[in-house]
């Protein structure tokens, strides 16, 4: 899976009320039976994060994060034994 690929989040559904209070962001609908499935499928080490985003229609959907940093290996670096006589100080 590309970190480019949408994956919407099964059961979870987000709906903010343009009426209600400034302190009330939205509302949060969860299906049970098709969230807990999606969360066992998406998880890794017991955590599933997900993204609430606005799409250009207005509508708020949301979606499963998918990034993960890239390792850099070339920064891993092996340190090898020196003579005392090659240090620089």
């Amino acid at each position: 899976m590309s970190q480019d690929e949408k994956v919407f989040a099964d059961g979870f559904i987000f709906k903010r009320n343009e009426k209600a209070p400034e302190f009330v962001i939205g509302r949060l609908s969860i299906k049970v039976e098709d969230a807990i499935s999606f969360l066992k499928q998406h998880q890794k080490s017991g955590w599933t994060n997900l993204d609430i985003k606005k799409a250009r229609s207005g509508n708020y959907y949301i979606e499963l994060d998918t990034y993960e940093p890239k390792t850099d290996d070339s920064s891993v670096v092996q340190s090898q034994p020196t003579k005392s006589s090659e240090l620089p100080f």
